[in-house]
């Protein structure tokens, strides 16, 4: 077995991949299966019964980044929510008039328009955050 690859490239990949995975599934423990899995089909189709310790060192080291990243994601979404901000969607009404005149017929027309789009922040905060 290669040295390099043991020690280097697969414990790299297992920290990428287990970013990946903890924010998809949400849940450390389902990454550290998923990868107990993989690595001990990997441990007996391409490699000897030697690999079982690297098997174990992995899980541990893919649990342990899933566990790193999912606290990192509950401080900044701690963070995002101590700004506080809260818009407020205000609609004013939008008068359209119109005034069509040919030879003595008047037509006037007044249209009102609520839109809806329009948010302000309500407590003046610039703190980027958006209504969910």
């Amino acid at each position: 077995m290669n040295n390099l690859l043991l020690l280097f490239a697969l414990p790299v990949a297992t920290i990428v991949l287990a970013i990946v995975l903890q924010k998809i599934l949400n849940n450390p423990l389902l990454v550290a299966a998923t990868f107990f899995a993989i690595y001990l089909v990997v441990a007996f189709s391409a490699f000897d019964s030697s690999f079982l310790v690297y098997t174990i060192a992995y899980t541990i080291l893919a649990y342990i980044t899933a566990v790193l990243v999912r606290m990192i994601c509950n401080l900044l979404r701690m963070i995002a929510n101590q700004n506080n901000c809260t818009y407020r969607v205000t609609e004013r009404p939008i008068t359209i008039s119109t005034n069509l005149s040919s030879e003595g017929n008047e037509l006037t027309s007044n249209t009102t328009l609520l839109t809806s789009n329009n948010n302000s922040n309500s407590s003046n905060c610039r703190c980027n955050c958006r209504r969910r």
